[in-house]
């Protein structure tokens, strides 16, 4: 491998999904830095180094998960702490952001949260922060150092390829996320259908109207996560009830809290997609749900990062 700036690199993980930094690691042809990340026992969170950081490129793995604000904490931690190691670089690898729902004032006094804690990481020390499928891309723009916004749909397109499902549709479940529905539909060469919907409230959804041509079709719902479920099962429902074949979901972030796995099962989804930016527990595991892995592609980018190569290019292959 050809070196950058740096001589050399190291990863490490915090406790929010070890997993998928030992795949990426073991990807990489590396094991994991020594490092204990735990806690006092009033809660505070106790990182310790194991090893030399000293003028290397430093990679941080660590989604933003539940419990999110342990996660956060840990995270801007560990990157204190090879801070003050002095490391050469300090790579924040965030598979999931959390907060990143909260990127607007939606009404009089909401924060803007997903800009505080882009503050915060950059305060903490990064300088730079490679995700995937931000919630609204310009969050990239709350951070003034380099993001790098991996794409998950390359990994879910290549699955639904072997598939080789015919007279296909990809269906947007709502308005927000009709250019991520273009993004998949494009490789196919297939049209998109809407689900327009009103959210009374918070975590509820209720299916309005659908635009385009379903009947007799298969359809792929895609969003960008999957959390209370609701949004995807009622727009997989409103399908079927208007005469669509099968309906499959496709999302990048499996958070799956509160009823979400009670609505999935009961649902006529034949088969629900997922990336493990999250880890799911066995418990949360149920025989529709598929989880594909994005330890390749952060691999690749971060061996990229580290080599000064384009990481864009990842995507016009």
């Amino acid at each position: 491998m050809k070196s950058g700036v740096f001589a050399d690199y190291k990863i490490f993980a915090g406790n929010a999904h070890p997993e998928l930094a030992e795949e990426i690691a073991g990807i990489m042809g590396r094991t994991l830095g020594k490092a204990t990340v735990s806690k006092f026992s009033d809660g505070e969170v106790s990182v310790s180094l194991w090893e030399t950081v000293r003028g290397l490129d430093t990679y941080i793995i660590q989604p933003t998960c539940d419990p999110v604000n342990d996660n956060l904490m840990e995270l801007c931690i560990m990157i204190d702490a090879v801070k003050r190691a002095s490391a050469g670089r300090i790579n924040a690898v965030v598979p999931y952001y959390g907060y990143a729902r909260q990127d607007r004032k939606a009404k009089a006094r909401d924060p803007i949260t997903a800009k505080l804690v882009a503050d915060i990481i950059s305060t903490a020390g990064a300088d730079r922060v490679v995700t995937m499928d931000l919630h609204a891309a310009q969050i990239q723009g709350y951070f003034n150092i380099p993001v790098d916004h991996l794409k998950g749909m390359p990994i879910l397109v290549k699955y639904f390829r072997e598939k080789d499902l015919d007279d296909l549709v990809i269906v947007s479940p709502d308005h927000g996320s009709v250019s991520r529905a273009r993004s998949m539909a494009h490789p196919f060469d297939v049209p998109i259908a809407i689900i327009d919907k009103r959210r009374p409230k918070a975590n509820v959804s209720e299916i309005m109207n659908i635009i385009g041509d379903i009947e007799g079709k298969n359809c792929i719902l895609v969003d960008d996560m999957i959390d209370t479920a609701g949004t995807i099962c009622n727009a997989a429902n409103a399908l079927v009830a208007m005469g669509a074949k099968d309906v499959y979901a496709a999302a990048t972030h499996p958070i799956l809290s509160g009823p979400a796995l009670e609505r999935i099962e009961a649902s006529v989804i034949k088969e629900m997609i997922l990336l493990n930016t999250i880890p799911i527990p066995p418990e949360k595991m149920l025989s529709k749900i598929k989880v594909l892995s994005v330890a390749p592609l952060f691999a690749e980018a971060m061996i990229r990062i580290f080599t000064n190569d384009s990481i864009s290019r990842l995507f016009d292959e």
